[in-house]
């Protein structure tokens, strides 16, 4: 059994030899080996795209999504949702409302207990989640997306760069979970 172990590894290096338009008469699995020794080696990395770069995080755990120039949406993260546990009432802020950063724009109440929604930043509150009062527990359902609580007009684009990017976030939270 041996010689034909040896006998086929002969073979395949004898087909490795041949010029590469021979590779219509070679078996599957031959193919695949010829392609992969003569490919170029590529490299794949990692990147993120535009909108994970222009969602922003709080100590307090609410998010804010600054990827639309004309407003941006604010929300409480995953991990506060979780937190939370199952969402009951929302009270959102009033459309027009001038607020600063760090404002509480609403309460969100769960089974466990009631938060306050502050603002990561200061501006204008142009829209706000209508949909939350009627179903609330969108927020548990998707928290970083359908349920955004309101979007404001920011008035001061600088306050957002005290904010942490995702990757500081999940380290922060997962050393708060240490703790």
């Amino acid at each position: 059994m041996a010689a034909v172990i040896a006998g086929s590894g002969a073979a395949a290096a004898k087909l490795l030899q041949r010029p590469v338009h021979s590779l219509a008469r070679c078996s599957r699995q031959q193919y695949l080996r010829l392609r992969a020794q003569h490919a170029p080696a590529t490299v794949r990395s990692f990147t993120s795209g535009r909108r994970a770069l222009d969602k922003k995080y709080t100590e307090d755990h609410e998010w804010i999504d600054i990827s639309s120039p004309e407003s941006a949406s604010i929300g409480i993260s995953t991990y506060a949702a979780k937190a939370l546990g199952d969402v009951v009432y929302v009270e959102l802020p009033t459309v027009d409302t001038e607020v600063n950063k760090g404002d509480a724009i609403g309460a969100v109440e769960s089974v466990k207990s009631a938060s306050d929604i502050m603002t990561p930043v200061g501006g204008t509150i142009i829209e706000v989640n209508s949909v939350l009062e009627e179903k609330p527990g969108t927020i548990n359902k998707s928290p970083e997306g359908d349920g955004w609580l309101a979007k404001i007009k920011v008035t001061d684009t600088a306050e957002l760069e005290g904010l942490m990017d995702a990757e500081a976030y999940r380290a922060f939270t997962e050393e708060v979970e240490d703790k």
